[in-house]
């Protein structure tokens, strides 16, 4: 996971962390819907965990009929609940831990949209191994209604209170837009 070089390849691959119910907002799922469309009209792979629910089945589902390249990562004992997508090549793991780590391992950024708890801990997880200097890819939370400024506002209070360094808030990137998403990861990974 180590990477000693300054500056990160080109941007190939997405991992994207996003929610799966179904129940949420409409303006979620039309959000990872258009992204998925986005990632596709980039030529970007997206890496995701595998479901065909929810935003991630969404984005997913955008982005391959849109043309785009997408690989699932699914935990056998989640089948039945979040639903292989079949239409997308896959890998089935046993554990969450080969999930996270084979999202990780083929993707060049993050990008986390809307999501509950399960979101919430792969893009902690993600950025914990940032801290500690394990990875240098991009990190941008995308919402279009400031869905993760509490989260922000969190990670702020850690730096105000010497627990977390300042520099760290260059790390990650809070973006109310698909465009400021991509904006976001070109500033971040030079060419």
């Amino acid at each position: 996971m180590a990477d000693s070089s300054p500056l990160q390849p080109p941007i190939r691959s997405i991992c994207v962390y996003c929610g799966s119910s179904e129940s949420t907002l409409p303006a979620y799922h039309e959000l990872a819907t258009r992204f998925g469309e986005a990632l596709a009209a980039r030529g970007l792979r997206m890496v995701y965990g595998g479901g065909s629910i929810g935003l991630m089945g969404r984005c997913a589902k955008a982005a391959h009929a849109a043309g785009g390249e997408v690989l699932g990562v699914m935990p056998r004992f989640l089948e039945r609940r979040e639903i292989v997508l079949d239409s997308v090549p896959h890998r089935m793991v046993d554990t969450m831990h080969e999930r996270k780590m084979i999202m990780f391992e083929e993707s060049d950024a993050f990008v986390v949209l809307p999501g509950g708890i399960g979101t919430l801990e792969e893009a902690v997880e993600t950025l914990s191994w940032r801290r500690l200097d394990l990875h240098r890819k991009p990190v941008v939370f995308l919402s279009e209604d400031d869905f993760w400024a509490p989260f922000f506002t969190l990670i702020q209070h850690t730096i105000d209170a010497k627990l977390t360094p300042a520099s760290f808030s260059d790390a990650v990137v809070n973006a109310t837009s698909i465009e400021a998403c991509f904006a976001a990861l070109d500033l971040k990974v030079p060419a």
